[in-house]
């Protein structure tokens, strides 16, 4: 039964990472349902797998940044990154606390207030072609900072972030999903060391996590794909209105 649910968590995650509802959220929410109870553990195995399906879609800009480590496109992703860490060490002692299933219901409602104003942005500004500046980045930095819980859809609030400063909704999603590159890594980085330096026993099974990674990979490749085309023709409202439903849902089953 847990390789199902597991299995049932990694296309859960592939779907929902790039969609603007909260993957962690919704690993939270169903985490507890199925009684997973390693949910941290699994989250952050599962965000690598969307990452590497990050890597694959956006193959030629990575390489380009990593061919071009003083290009503007990669500082502009180094100043983003730097006030997410900061904000992200600031609430790491409560982490823990969100991923048990505290706040989601509050996190939901924020991540539907982001994207209700940033619709209503795009709405004012059509036609914006304004590209990410470092202004921008740090502004989008600061959100993802404040997306590490479970709730508050990190690429929902992150191109919000961007559409409120008038980018270009296109380049916001791209630079959003770029984004997720660096803090991914660190989050797997520390859960490594916070495992090796302690007593903590996985109860999870291995298979489950092998297949969950697995079909959270290749789900998100074209969970991507369709995102861009969301941001460009879809009305960001519509999810507004699911977040609010899911975060009634998750009163009554936390």
């Amino acid at each position: 039964m847990e390789i199902f649910a597991l299995m049932f968590l990694g296309f859960l995650q592939g779907l929902t990472e790039f969609l603007p509802i909260s993957s962690s959220g919704h690993l939270v929410l169903f985490g507890n349902i199925f009684n997973i109870k390693e949910t941290l553990f699994v989250s952050i195995i599962l965000h690598v797998a969307t990452l590497l399906s990050v890597c694959i879609v956006f193959r030629k800009d990575i390489w380009y940044m990593i061919k071009h480590p003083l290009s503007n496109q990669t500082l502009t992703l180094v100043i983003a990154t730097i006030p997410t860490c900061l904000i992200a060490l600031v609430f790491l002692p409560v982490i823990n606390e969100a991923f048990e299933g505290k706040f989601l219901c509050i996190s939901f409602l924020i991540s539907a207030f982001l994207l209700f104003f940033a619709e209503r942005r795009k709405e004012k500004y059509p036609y914006s072609n304004k590209s990410i500046d470092f202004k921008t980045a740090v502004w989008m930095g600061i959100v993802q900072g404040i997306a590490i819980f479970p709730g508050i859809s990190r690429s929902g609030s992150t191109i919000s972030a961007g559409l409120y400063a008038k980018a270009d909704k296109n380049q916001c999603a791209k630079f959003s999903f770029l984004m997720s590159l660096p803090i991914i890594l660190l989050s797997l980085f520390m859960e490594i060391f916070e495992i090796s330096n302690s007593n903590i026993q996985l109860n999870v099974s291995y298979i489950g996590i092998i297949l969950s990674f697995l079909i959270a990979f290749i789900v998100g490749i074209f969970s991507i794909k369709l995102m861009i085309k969301l941001t460009s023709n879809s009305n960001l409202k519509y999810f507004s209105l699911y977040l609010i439903l899911i975060a009634v849902l998750s009163l009554f089953l936390l």
